[in-house]
């Protein structure tokens, strides 16, 4: 398989939050960033090179990934050790990494821009081949390489991972009566939802560049790839969920210290 580059969309500003000063893809599940889990996925199926698009607090990420074998190894600081020709302190890493090696290219895309803008921004890191693209902010128990299969086989230019989730309400059904004949708490919904994890073709630049209007992935470009028959849904039945809103930030921690649903590696 492949290692195709991961652009990892991580711009917004993730004012469903709330006022935190973390940012929302730095929140800690289970003593890793959600954004760690999220790249830990793709690293599980040979995928290590990620561009992370950068923009509202982005100097967090910065600050993640610089100081990330300090924090995350073994480490020993040399200090006020002249004598071993060292001017300034010098760090010794132990310990073995829990995941293959990753490069990590951190990329401003702007603050006020949308995924388009974010896209293009970063598109001189890609090397003119297929790349992912995915969200910050959500987990699955995606089999990538089904995904990847997938797309190279139907030969389109852009294949987007459909996921189906429960109503946030009940489902009530009445008859000409008005007799309740369908209790249903928080039923499935019968569509299909972006769940990020998408895989698409350089063209996929190209198409973005010529239906460049406001910026808008959703009205701009996805419209003219379905026009053009180049869109195609790979449907994920099996564990997702995104952080949008504190609640979600509970229900992920919940769910990673019960059954790490979304663990594939």
């Amino acid at each position: 398989m492949e290692n195709i580059p991961v652009v990892i969309v991580c711009g917004g500003q993730g004012t469903r939050m709330g006022n935190t000063l973390t940012k929302k893809e730095l929140i800690d599940i289970g003593g890793r960033p959600l954004l760690w889990h999220v790249m830990r996925i793709f690293s599980a199926y040979g995928h290590n090179r990620f561009i992370l698009a950068l923009g509202h607090l982005g100097d967090q990420v910065r600050r993640y990934f610089l100081e990330y074998e300090a924090m995350t190894r073994d480490v020993t600081i040399h200090l006020a050790n002249p004598g071993n020709g060292h001017s300034q302190p010098r760090l010794n890493f132990a310990g073995d990494y829990d995941h293959p090696p990753w490069e990590v290219v951190m990329v401003d895309t702007g603050l006020e821009v949308g995924r388009a803008t974010r896209l293009l921004r970063v598109a001189d890191y890609l090397d003119n081949g297929r790349f992912f693209v995915a969200y910050g902010e959500a987990v699955a128990n995606i089999n990538l390489n089904a995904l990847v299969n997938f797309h190279i086989n139907h030969g389109k230019t852009a294949t987007i991972t459909g996921i189906r989730f429960n109503s946030q309400y009940g489902k009530i059904e009445a008859d000409e009566n008005d007799q309740v004949t369908v209790f249903a708490e928080k039923p499935p919904l019968p569509h299909w939802i972006n769940g990020g994890f998408m895989l698409f073709e350089p063209e996929m630049l190209d198409i973005i560049r010529e239906n460049y209007h406001q910026d808008l992935m959703e009205t701009d470009v996805m419209p003219q790839l379905i026009q053009q028959n180049q869109l195609m849904l790979y449907q994920h039945t099996g564990y997702w969920q995104s952080m949008k809103t504190l609640h979600d930030a509970r229900v992920l921690k919940k769910a990673w210290q019960e059954s790490r649903p979304w663990q594939v590696w």
